[in-house]
């Protein structure tokens, strides 16, 4: 059970077009937004902060920034946003089968070896205490520029952001998120946490 209750919708009518974008991103508005809507300034902050991060931010491909956030999010332990990633890598371009297959991404041929550097970035960055450490940093710099290295740096951090409200929140997770959880990630233990209420 969420620790505080998410609004309805429409019960910050100035907030409709921060939704809306949401509403395109994801196809349904996040409930952690919809709690968050209790301080509007905050929905507006993260919202212009998502744009510039993952839409306006353009060097790093959008699909790949949300497979990071992924992997940053496994590290940190959100369930709820290790679903929500995979609904966004999906949306933004990401096949399927790369999907079903990240967590083989060392050595599956679906992953480059930019991509494999960049999920390793992704894990040891999301981790707390955090494990970037120079033989990481030397294997991005093999395959990614300063600049790509930030853009990719702000979608993990993004993540991080949501890692920790959802989880505190204790966010109930919507259904899609948790039919794409249940789907891809159950066979790694993925059982939806605190997330999912209990059905009796």
């Amino acid at each position: 059970m969420a620790h505080v209750d998410s609004l309805p919708e429409d019960a910050t009518p100035e907030l409709a077009e921060d939704f809306e974008t949401f509403e395109d991103i994801l196809g349904f508005v996040p409930n952690s937004l919809l709690t968050m809507q209790r301080k509007p300034a905050v929905v507006e902050g993260f919202q212009a902060l998502t744009e510039a991060v993952m839409e306006e931010a353009d060097e790093v491909d959008p699909g790949f920034k949300r497979l990071a956030a992924h992997m940053s999010s496994h590290a940190a332990g959100c369930q709820y946003c290790e679903a929500h990633s995979l609904i966004a890598a999906d949306l933004n371009g990401v096949s399927q089968e790369k999907i079903d297959t990240l967590w083989d991404y060392r050595e599956s041929d679906l992953y480059t070896e930019k991509e494999r550097a960049g999920l390793d970035f992704a894990l040891a960055a999301g981790q707390v205490p955090n494990e970037v450490d120079e033989e990481i940093m030397a294997a991005m710099r093999e395959h990614w520029t300063d600049d790509e290295i930030v853009e990719l740096l702000a979608a993990i951090s993004l993540y991080g952001f949501l890692n920790r409200w959802n989880d505190t929140m204790a966010t109930e997770l919507e259904n899609v998120p948790r039919e794409v959880g249940e789907r891809v990630l159950s066979d790694r233990g993925w059982d939806g946490g605190e997330h999912v209420p209990d059905e009796d």
